[in-house]
């Protein structure tokens, strides 16, 4: 129902021949509505990541130096395509840093078994491969390196990767090393990579999981309670391994597959560590974190209690960095199903038993 409202105005005398109409307001009642999608718990600050992967790979040397942990998980993660012998005409590296992938893809000699003969690189069953990411300073970082002729490859900067601008069905895989663990809707975002996935084609990802750092959380926790009288946040929330499987169900994946690798690297101190980590472009980007460095005195008694709590015998320092794996596949009407339970003719008990 619509209303009008007027008010008149009463001024002295002398200002009335300035008023030539009266004041009107128009009101109108509005109506409540159902939001298109419930809102999204904002974890991470993405401009604070997307500034720190840009000053990381800025400096070309060091950042390429502390590429051995994402070179190495791409190569890791690659290898399970050594499984599958299919051929991938379309390949999507979401959230592809430096082209970490690509690099795993162009190795010679991906299977290594003795005295077996030499295997072709997987880039050989790759028609083409779209890299993105949001850094372009990242993504472009290695253009001049000789991977790029051995695999037929594309990079595209994207401005938001939690919103994949792809339509449905266009990729025959999509592969994710070490980006996920930076989105804010993990969920939504696993359910976009299944949507532009074609039938019967697999998602491959690697995200560092819930237990990585954790000698590095414990140690700064309890720098700072000792020299500060309280804690915040410096090491970034992790999903955990029991929880992945669920998101990609979730998400409408089949034929799920996740497991846990643990890759531990030792440092000279905690300083070298956190130099590698400020290199790879993976600091901190929790929102309401503390802003500016850490306190020299909080550095030094970390540096102390990490060594007295998690020190190796020869002095240096070790660091774990959990990484989950998770395989999802496309849901296909032509695709392997499970048979109905109870519907088995041979009992595992029986073949338990002869063994």
């Amino acid at each position: 129902m619509n209303c009008s409202l007027h008010r008149s105005i009463l001024l002295p005398v002398s200002r009335i021949s300035r008023v030539t109409a009266v004041t009107s307001w128009t009101t109108r009642r509005s109506y409540a509505f159902q939001a298109a999608a419930p809102p999204i718990h904002q974890v991470f600050n993405r401009r604070t990541k997307w500034l720190q992967k840009e000053r990381a790979a800025a400096n070309v040397e060091s950042s390429r130096v502390a590429d051995y942990l994402k070179d190495e998980v791409a190569i890791r993660l690659c290898d399970r395509l050594l499984d599958i012998t299919r051929s991938y005409p379309k390949v999507l590296d979401l959230g592809a840093n430096s082209c970490n992938i690509a690099r795993a893809l162009t190795r010679e000699n991906p299977d290594d078994i003795p005295n077996q003969p030499v295997s072709d690189p997987i880039a050989t069953r790759v028609g083409h491969l779209l890299a993105v990411d949001s850094s372009e300073t990242m993504l472009y970082r290695d253009t001049d390196l000789p991977f790029n002729s051995q695999i037929n490859m594309t990079r595209q900067v994207l401005t938001d990767e939690e919103t994949l601008p792809f339509e449905a069905n266009t990729f025959d895989l999509v592969l994710s090393s070490l980006s996920m663990h930076w989105i804010n809707d993990l969920p939504g975002a696993l359910a976009q990579i299944n949507n532009i996935l074609k039938p019967d084609c697999a998602f491959m990802g690697a995200m560092f999981g819930g237990d990585t750092l954790f000698e590095l959380r414990t140690s700064l926790q309890l720098a700072e309670q000792e020299r500060r009288g309280g804690i915040s946040p410096h090491v970034s929330p992790l999903a955990d391994v029991r929880d992945v499987g669920g998101l990609l169900q979730r998400a409408g994946f089949k034929m799920l597959t996740v497991d846990v690798d643990d890759i531990i690297v030792d440092f000279p101190d905690t300083f070298a560590l956190m130099q590698d980590i400020q290199a790879m472009g993976e600091s901190s980007a929790v929102l309401g974190r503390e802003m500016g460095g850490i306190q020299r005195d909080v550095l030094l008694a970390n540096d102390a209690i990490y060594r007295e709590l998690h020190g190796n015998e020869d002095g240096t320092i070790p660091a774990t960095f959990r990484m989950i794996y998770m395989i999802g596949w496309k849901e296909s009407k032509d695709q392997a199903k499970p048979l109905p339970r109870g519907s088995g003719d041979i009992s595992l008990k029986d073949v338990l038993e002869k063994k």
